[in-house]
């Protein structure tokens, strides 16, 4: 069976737009259905991994309803929320600060943020070396950037059975309680994902040092850490 070509692009922009205005409203709870819940847990990590003072200033790119959002605020920080999709941001909550916008063209000043947050979605951006770029003009010299996006397991048994709840599983539970094309969507869009260690020289040609990449709960999720060059 022919895999159907994913969008690029401008295309891919619109569509990716549109798919998450579509599944907001159940977002949150096919995502706890999706992660057995421990999608909160790695958050809580990537967010104290920021090694940031409490109160700085931080902005969760593609924020979707706010989990990272309001895991940084439990964490004592300050947070901005930005995402692509209005109807996301909408349907959030515990978010009072945001703001609809692509992240490869974020409207904020240059240096005003001390640290940077986005939580499984790279392999949705249209362009991600611009929007590595951005993420870097947006930190201070020495500010912080901690990313989550989603990986496939290394020891056979754990790839085998995640291959089959990821790709077959959770499109059968999207289908049936959300938007079939969204979920249908989700595990084809790895195919959109560089391997970790390009991801690494991107974030490096971005203006990022010592970069760290380390995977998460056996290799089902993985993490970049960065500092901003100053």
């Amino acid at each position: 069976m022919l895999k159907r070509q994913l969008p690029q692009g401008a295309e891919k922009t619109v569509q990716v737009r549109a798919m998450f205005d579509a599944i907001a409203g159940r977002y949150e709870m096919v995502n706890k259905i999706m992660t057995f819940g421990l999608d909160r847990r790695w958050r809580r990590r990537a967010v104290a991994d920021l090694r940031l003072p409490p109160k700085s200033l931080i902005l969760d790119i593609a924020a979707g309803t706010g989990d990272f959002t309001r895991e940084l605020r439990r964490q004592g920080q300050r947070a901005v929320a930005t995402d692509l999709s209005y109807g996301m941001l909408q349907a959030g909550r515990e978010m009072p600060e945001r703001v609809q916008a692509d992240a490869s063209q974020l409207p904020f000043r240059s240096g005003s943020f001390d640290g940077v947050t986005c939580g499984y979605a790279l392999r949705n951006f249209t362009d991600l070396a611009l929007t590595f770029d951005e993420m870097a003009r947006v930190i201070r010299p020495g500010g912080r950037l901690s990313l989550l996006e989603v990986a496939e397991p290394r020891s056979g048994i754990l790839r085998t059975g995640f291959r089959i709840w990821f790709r077959r599983v959770v499109p059968f539970i999207g289908s049936l309680v959300s938007d079939r094309a969204a979920y249908h969507y989700l595990p084809e869009s790895t195919a959109y994902l560089p391997i970790s260690e390009e991801i690494v020289r991107m974030l490096n040609r971005s203006g990022f040092a010592a970069v760290n990449h380390r995977r998460v709960m056996g290799g089902l999720s993985q993490q970049f850490l960065g500092t901003r060059s100053v």
